[in-house]
C-alpha cells in the first residue's frame, strides 16, 4: 500500500500532455455548437459592470467573460476559451493527484481521461462558475493530498487556491469543511494543529478578503440566494443526488472511484479523503445543494482509484474507457444536429444543453410583437423579463428594440423602467404579472421551432398596458432570485 513519506513516480508528461491537448482540442473544435448558454448571456451582462461582487455570485466568471470579449470580440467561441483552458488544466491536475498516491505512466494517463467525463465536459463547453471551479478544486485537493503526505508546507498553497476560488463561487469552502469534519473523525487530527494548516488559513482570508468584505457590507447576498435556490431547485436536487453521482463523469468510471475511495479508506494519512465524500454528500443534501457539488472529490477518487484500475484486465479497461469517453462526449457536447438532438432523450436531461438552443428565434419573435405596435405606443414601451437569460439574449442578438429591464437577481439593480413607460412586453411572467397592469393580453407563444425543452419553449409574449402603481412602487415586486 502506498504510504506517506514514499517517493513519487516520475510524471508522465508526454501522454498525460498529449490527452489533456486531445481533450482541450475536442472542447474548442465543439465551442461554436448550438448557442450561448442562458449563464453565458448573464455573464456578458454583468461582465459590462465590473464590480467586487453581485448578489448572486463572486466576480471572476463574468470578468473572465468580458475579458475574453475585449481581447477576441463578442463571439461565442472567443467566450468558450476559458472553458477549454479548464478542461486541460482538470486532465493535467488529476493525473498528478494519481502521482500522488502513486500511480505510475499508465495510472495518470487513466486519471487525464477523467477530464473527458460527463461534468466535466459539460462545465468545459460552456463558460459557467462551475468552469472555474473545476480546476481551483483539483488545484485545491492536489495541495491537500501533498499537505497530508508529509509536507506541511503545501497548506499555504492550498489556502491561496481557496483565496483566488472565493472570487468564483464558495463551492470550495464547502469541500473543505467537509475534509475538516472527515480529519475530525477518522485523523490523522495532529494536522489540524499544524501552524502550516493555520498559515493556509490566514493565506485564504487574505486573498479572499475582498470579496468577503463584499458579502459582510451587502448583508450575505450569496447566503439569501443559497436559501432561494434551495427553495426553488432543493427537492428536485435531493431527488437527482444519488443517480447524478452515478452519472459525474460517467457510468463506465463509477468501478474506478469506488476503487479510489477504498484505496484512501486503507492509507491512513489520506484516509479522511474517502470519508470526505459522504459527508459532502450530506452536506449538499442538508443544503438542498446541486448535486455536481461532489464533483471535485469524485475525480479525487477517480485518480487514486486509477493505479488500482490499470491492473484490471486490459480489453475491459480499455473498452469502458472508449464506451464512457463516447457516452459523454455525446451526452455534453453539440456532436449531434439540432434535429437530431430533438429525437433523443438528452435535452430532457441536459439542462445545460436545452438551454444553448432557441435564442436568435425567441429575440427574433419579441422583436416581431414589439414591430406590430403603433408608433405611437413604441415611444412608451419597455420590455420586462423574467429571467436573466432572456435578458442577456435581447441584448446579445436585439436591434431597434427598447430598453429591457429585469427583476431577476442582479439586473434588478440596474434600475427600474423610467415613469413615462406605460406599455410593457413582458416575456415569460404569464398570468402573475397581470395583477400590476389594467390589461395583459398574451401577443404570442415563444417557439423555438425545434422542439427543444427549456425555460422559455412555450412561453409567451404579453402586451401589458396600464401600471397600477408607480415603478417606484411596482419595482420592489419584482425583484426575485433563483
Amino acid at each position: 500500500m502506498y504510504e506517506a513519506g514514499e517517493s513519487r513516480p516520475p510524471v508522465a508528461w508526454g501522454p498525460v500532455g498529449g490527452v489533456a491537448v486531445l481533450l482541450g482540442v475536442l472542447v474548442a473544435a465543439t465551442s461554436n455548437g448550438y448557442g450561448y448558454h442562458r449563464d453565458e448571456l448573464y455573464f456578458r451582462l454583468l461582465g459590462e459592470h465590473p464590480a467586487w461582487g453581485y448578489v448572486d455570485q463572486p466576480p471572476l466568471t463574468p470578468l473572465l467573460a468580458r475579458l475574453m470579449t475585449e481581447m477576441f470580440g463578442d463571439h461565442l467561441w472567443a467566450l468558450r476559451i476559458p472553458g477549454s483552458l479548464a478542461i486541460v488544466a482538470t486532465a493535467l491536475l488529476t493525473a498528478l493527484l494519481a502521482r500522488e498516491v502513486g500511480g505510475r505512466t499508465g495510472a495518470q494517463l487513466l486519471a487525464a481521461v477523467g477530464a473527458a467525463g460527463t461534468f466535466p465536459l459539460v462545465f468545459g463547453h460552456v463558460l459557467l462558475t462551475a468552469t472555474v471551479d473545476l480546476v481551483v478544486v483539483a488545484a485545491v485537493l492536489l495541495f491537500v493530498v501533498r499537505a497530508l503526505r508529509g509536507d506541511p508546507r503545501w497548506w499555504p498553497a492550498a489556502g491561496l487556491g481557496v483565496g483566488v476560488g472565493l472570487y468564483n463561487k464558495h463551492l470550495v469552502l464547502l469541500t473543505l469543511i467537509a475534509i475538516g469534519l472527515s480529519l475530525l473523525a477518522v485523523g490523522p487530527r495532529r494536522v489540524l494543529a499544524s501552524r502550516w494548516l493555520w498559515a493556509g488559513v490566514a493565506v485564504a482570508l487574505v486573498v479572499g478578503a475582498p470579496n468577503i468584505v463584499y458579502q459582510v457590507t451587502h448583508d450575505w447576498p450569496q447566503l439569501k440566494m443559497a436559501e432561494a435556490i434551495r427553495d426553488d431547485k432543493g427537492g428536485e436536487s435531493r431527488a437527482l443526488f444519488a443517480p447524478l453521482q452515478l452519472a459525474a463523469i460517467g457510468v463506465f468510471f463509477v468501478p474506478v472511484w469506488i476503487a479510489g475511495l477504498v484505496r484512501l479508506w486503507r492509507m491512513p494519512a489520506l484516509r479522511a479523503l474517502a470519508v470526505a465524500y459522504p459527508v459532502l454528500g450530506v452536506l449538499v443534501l442538508v443544503t438542498g445543494g446541486q448535486p455536481y457539488y461532489t464533483l471535485g472529490l469524485v475525480l479525487a477518487l477517480f485518480a487514486a482509484g486509477c493505479p488500482v484500475a490499470v491492473r484490471w484486465p486490459r480489453p475491459l479497461v480499455g473498452a469502458g474507457v472508449a464506451a464512457n469517453v463516447a457516452v459523454s462526449a455525446v451526452f455534453a457536447l453539440p456532436l449531434l444536429p439540432v434535429s437530431a438532438l430533438a429525437k433523443t432523450p438528452i435535452a430532457d436531461i441536459n439542462q445545460g444543453t436545452s438551454d444553448q438552443i432557441g435564442w436568435p428565434t425567441y429575440v427574433a419573435q419579441i422583436t416581431s410583437v414589439y414591430g406590430a405596435l403603433p408608433p405611437a405606443d413604441r415611444e412608451h414601451t419597455v420590455i420586462l423579463t423574467a429571467n436573466y437569460g432572456e435578458a442577456g439574449a435581447l441584448d446579445r442578438y436585439g436591434v431597434d428594440l427598447p430598453a429591457v429591464y429585469s427583476g431577476h437577481n442582479e439586473l434588478w439593480f440596474r434600475g427600474r423602467p423610467p415613469d413615462d413607460a406605460t406599455i410593457v412586453l413582458a416575456v415569460g411572467f404569464g398570468d402573475p404579472l397581470g395583477a400590476l397592469f389594467g390589461s395583459c393580453q398574451v401577443a404570442r407563444d415563444l417557439d423555438n421551432g425545434v422542439d427543444i425543452p427549456n425555460e422559455e419553449q412555450d412561453n409567451d409574449v404579453r402586451v401589458c398596458r396600464d401600471p397600477v402603481s408607480s415603478w417606484a412602487t411596482l419595482w420592489p415586486r419584482l425583484q426575485h432570485y433563483s
